[in-house]
C-alpha cells in the first residue's frame, strides 16, 4: 500500500465528505488514527485545504461506498497509484551506496571485454557519464589502483539484453558503410567516351582518304564542265545585279516617300492643334468680357442713380434754404412797415 498525493489533505476530505471509520482513513493516508481524530475535532490541520482523491484518480466512489457499509473493510487504491513507486523506483535507479560504488569497477569491465561499445551505450547501461569514461579509459581516475573489474550483471547495474542490444547498437553505428560505385561508374563512362571518339576520329580519317583518292581518279572533263558552269553563273549575276540595284532604289525611294508623308502628317496635325488651343483661348475671352459687361453696367446704373439722389438732395436743401430766408425778410418788412 502506497500514502496518497499529499495524505493529510485527503484524509481531510475525507472526513468532510464521507462517513468512512478514522481507522479507514488512517490505514489508507498511512497516517495515525489519533491525528484523524484530531482532524476531525479541528485541533489538527484546520488551515488545510481537502483535496478529492477522485478528482486525482487515486479512489473511485464505488471503492467508498463499499468501505462505507462494512467498516471492516480497508480502502484498496486503483491499480495504477498501488505501482507508482514502483516506476518511480525504476525510472530513477535508486541503487544502494555498494552498487554506486562499483560502478567504475563495471565500466572498466565493459571497456577490457567490448572495447568498441561507444561511450554514450556505457552511460545509459550503468547510468555514469562521458567524463568517467574518458578517464577510466586513460587510467586518470582517482582510485585507479583499487579498481578491479566486475560484470555489471552480476552487480545488478544493468541486464545481459540491455547489454547485447547496446553491443548490436554500437557495431551496427561503427560498421563501415559500404561506398558507393561512383567512381567506378565515372571510370566506365569516361573509357566510353574515349573509345567513342577514337572511333569517330578514324572514321573522319576514312573519309578524307576517300575523298582525296576520288579527286585523283576524277577525269580533267569534269574540271572543264565545271569551269564553264561557274562562267555562265558568274554571267548570270552580273546580268542580276543591275535589276537588283533597280529594286533596291525603288525600295530606298518609297521609304524616303513615306518618311516625308509622315513628317508632313505630324505637321498639320501639330498645325491643328494649335489652331483648336487659339480658339478655345478666344472663346474664353468672350466669354469673360460677356460675363463683366452686365457687372459693368449694373455698376454704373448703381453710380448714376446714388449721383442724381445726392443732386436732387442738394437741389432740396437750398430750396428751403432760400424760402426760409424769403420768409424771414418778408416777416421783417412787415414789422417795419407795421411800425
Amino acid at each position: 500500500m502506497t500514502a496518497p498525493l499529499m495524505p493529510k489533505a485527503t484524509a481531510v476530505w475525507l472526513v468532510e465528505n464521507t462517513t468512512l471509520t478514522f481507522r479507514q482513513i488512517a490505514k489508507f493516508c498511512e497516517i495515525h488514527e489519533l491525528e484523524i481524530q484530531a482532524i476531525a475535532d479541528g485541533d489538527v490541520a484546520y488551515n488545510i485545504v481537502g483535496l478529492s482523491p477522485i478528482n486525482n484518480n487515486q479512489l473511485t466512489w464505488e471503492e467508498i461506498h463499499r468501505c462505507e457499509a462494512d467498516s471492516h473493510a480497508d480502502l484498496q487504491a486503483n491499480v495504477f497509484e498501488t505501482n507508482v513507486k514502483e516506476r518511480n523506483a525504476k525510472a530513477k535507479r535508486i541503487l544502494s551506496p555498494t552498487q554506486r560504488s562499483e560502478k567504475p569497477a563495471a565500466i572498466l569491465w565493459i571497456l577490457k571485454n567490448f572495447p568498441d561499445i561507444m561511450d554514450s551505450q556505457i552511460c545509459k547501461l550503468i547510468g555514469t557519464t562521458k567524463p568517467t569514461i574518458a578517464k577510466i579509459r586513460n587510467g586518470e581516475h582517482t582510485d585507479m589502483v583499487n579498481i578491479k573489474p566486475k560484470n555489471p550483471i552480476t552487480i545488478g547495474l544493468c541486464e545481459e539484453k540491455d547489454l547485447e542490444y547496446a553491443l548490436e547498437v554500437s557495431k551496427a553505428r561503427l560498421a563501415p558503410k559500404p561506398k558507393k560505385k561512383t567512381k567506378k561508374r565515372k571510370a566506365k563512362k569516361a573509357a566510353v567516351k574515349k573509345t567513342t571518339a577514337k572511333k569517330t576520329m578514324t572514321k573522319a580519317a576514312a573519309k578524307k582518304v576517300t575523298a582525296k583518292a576520288a579527286s585523283k581518279k576524277k577525269p580533267t572533263t569534269k574540271t572543264a564542265a565545271k569551269k564553264t558552269t561557274a562562267k555562265k553563273t558568274t554571267t548570270k549575276a552580273a546580268t542580276k545585279k543591275p535589276a537588283t540595284q533597280k529594286a533596291t532604289a525603288k525600295k530606298t525611294a518609297a521609304k524616303k516617300a513615306s518618311v516625308k508623308m509622315t513628317v508632313a502628317k505630324k505637321t498639320t496635325s501639330k498645325k491643328t492643334a494649335a489652331k483648336k488651343a487659339t480658339t478655345k483661348k478666344t472663346a474664353a475671352k468672350k466669354t469673360v468680357a460677356k460675363k463683366a459687361a452686365p457687372k459693368k453696367t449694373a455698376a454704373k446704373k448703381v453710380t448714376t442713380k446714388k449721383t442724381a439722389t445726392k443732386k436732387t438732395a442738394a437741389k432740396k436743401t437750398v430750396a428751403k434754404k432760400t424760402a426760409t430766408k424769403n420768409t424771414a425778410a418778408k416777416k421783417a418788412t412787415a414789422k417795419k412797415t407795421a411800425k
